[in-house]
């Protein structure tokens, strides 16, 4: 078996969609995707990419993929990684996958000079959450993470 990483490109558009789609029916919210593909493709390869995609292919056939842009830590001075959305079809999970998509996160936060790579699993996911351990991955159980979206999101923006 072969593993492959590497950077996504516009041809693949429709590939990280149907991805994008496949991760969100596994973490039961299908009802919260609501991009449009080609706005979505400008946002990925357009003048102002922002955020980059990695293809795994295991035997030259695609099977996951990564989603991630840089952040900034403040304290250290340093960018990191940010790991939006992590996903490996069913049927190739548990044969690395994963953990080739990790190392070469992790590859490129060293290159890039970063402080950290860091992402999210819910909380309900025990398998994800037992695969991240096992890398060395600690959960930050101290920090709550807040969002405003939507009509809030607005509001907000708009309040004088």
């Amino acid at each position: 078996m072969s593993l492959s990483i590497r950077p996504a490109t516009h041809a693949d558009l429709s590939l990280i969609a149907q991805f994008i789609r496949d991760l969100a029916d596994y973490e039961r919210l299908a009802h919260e995707v609501r991009f449009d593909e080609a706005m979505l493709g400008d946002r990925l390869f357009g003048a102002r990419p922002y955020a980059e995609v990695l293809i795994g292919e295991v035997d030259g056939v695609a099977q996951g993929f990564a989603l991630f842009f840089h952040n900034f830590s403040t304290f250290e001075g340093k960018p990191g990684i940010y790991l939006e959305d992590l996903f490996v079809r069913p049927e190739a999970r548990g044969g690395g996958l994963g953990k080739a998509f990790l190392q070469r996160l992790a590859q490129l936060a060293v290159e890039r000079d970063c402080a950290r790579l860091e992402w999210w699993v819910l909380d309900w996911n025990e398998p994800a959450i037992r695969f991240y351990k096992a890398l060395g991955a600690k959960p930050m159980d101290d920090w709550t993470t807040y969002r405003v979206d939507g009509d809030a999101l607005a509001a907000l923006a708009s309040a004088a």
